[in-house]
């Protein structure tokens, strides 16, 4: 299944990208969705990230788009070589972490691969 993913937990893709229709997101709320949806569809051609997900259903902080992208590099066993991304998280401190978490890591398997 070819598609595109938008994780965050209040905006939609109208308000981050010009033209969302060009990328037909789906959209996930949470961390669990996240995961859940990759795991039954496979892993999307492009995946925008928010980090800040809001509170979980006990009141506490949900895990973010770190914890996303780190399942992913660790956890996912997928080959991330042709993924593509963007982070359009407020929070620059978290889409720095995000963005070299997941192009430090992209690289390595390209250049581990030839």
């Amino acid at each position: 299944m070819s598609y595109n993913l938008f994780l965050d937990d209040i905006r939609v893709p109208e308000m981050v990208y010009k033209n969302p229709d060009n990328f037909d997101f789906v959209v996930v709320r949470t961390y669990e969705k996240f995961i859940s949806y990759i795991q039954e569809n496979g892993l999307p051609n492009y995946i925008s990230f928010d980090n800040d997900l809001g509170l979980n259903a006990k009141g506490e902080l949900a895990e973010d788009g770190y914890a996303a992208a780190k399942w992913l590099v660790y956890h996912s066993g997928i080959d991330l070589r042709n993924l593509e991304f963007y982070v359009h998280s407020a929070n620059p401190v978290a889409a720095k972490q995000i963005e070299g978490l997941l192009t430090n890591y992209i690289n390595h398997l390209k250049y581990t691969s030839r």
